[in-house]
């Protein structure tokens, strides 16, 4: 039985090929290259959009400028219309996954120079830690080091449904003002409640691999290809977030 933690990869993504939607490789079927390839793709527009913001809201002081908010709340915004989008038609993936990595590379941008604002050298470091832990993760799974088995699945989307009820808690406290305590700090709860999210959300690659490993292997349409693309990004995005929180937490104790 498929499963992931990514809400873009869930179980019911390839129920359509039980129904006729199964096509043969020669027709044009989804692989493995072309999702790959289709991941570097989505990098790309992400990296490019991301550097634009980045120009347009770190001013030359090494301070974000006003703009960083706006861009960072219409990448958000955008992001989301998208991934929505991709998610609920999966047969626009071909396009609403690049305009979702287009847009979402201006939230990467405007929050990456906030953080860099305040913490040097902080953006580079979390690069490093998320394309290393993506293809430390990818080469384990390749080797069979990992494995994804129901129960392994179970837990990490137990822990990311966890995880996401605590942020949706932050986020409507926080219009009342009211924080969470300690988890969102710099002192050892907070940091141990970074490690613990970062650990999950780089879990969450290797039932990412496994769930499209599966669709190639059940002949999901070509398109499938783009949407597998864009649930790898997902992760990567909020595994590369995460990384900037602990990072950020870890920096403010020196």
């Amino acid at each position: 039985m498929l499963r992931s933690g990514n809400p873009a990869l869930q179980e019911s993504t390839f129920l359509d090929l039980g129904s006729g939607a199964v096509v043969t490789r020669n027709s044009g079927a989804m692989t493995l290259a072309g999702t790959v390839n289709k991941t570097g793709v989505l990098l790309l527009l992400a990296v490019l959009t991301a550097a634009f913001a980045w120009n347009q809201t770190l001013g030359a002081d090494g301070q974000p400028l006003p703009a960083a908010r706006l861009y960072m709340i219409g990448g958000v915004i955008g992001g989301l219309v998208f991934a929505l989008a991709t998610i609920f038609k999966k047969t626009w993936a071909p396009v609403t996954a690049p305009l979702y990595a287009l847009t979402e590379g201006l939230f990467l941008g405007s929050i990456s120079a906030i953080y860099e604002a305040r913490f040097n050298g902080i953006v580079f470091q979390a690069v490093l830690l998320t394309f290393g832990t993506l293809f430390a993760l990818l080469f384990a799974y390749r080797s069979g080091m990992i494995r994804a088995t129901e129960n392994f699945k179970l837990g990490v989307v137990a822990a990311t449904g966890g995880i996401a009820l605590v942020y949706l808690a932050t986020i409507v406290l926080g219009f009342f003002n009211v924080s969470v305590p300690f988890i969102h700090e710099s002192g050892l709860i907070g940091i141990g409640f970074s490690l613990f999210v970062v650990v999950i959300a780089a879990l969450n690659l290797v039932l990412d691999f496994d769930f499209i490993e599966n669709g190639v292997d059940q002949g999901a349409p070509k398109y499938m290809e783009w949407y597998g693309a864009f649930g790898l990004m997902v992760t990567l995005v909020w595994l590369y977030i995460e990384f900037l929180r602990l990072l950020s937490k870890l920096q403010s104790r020196n």
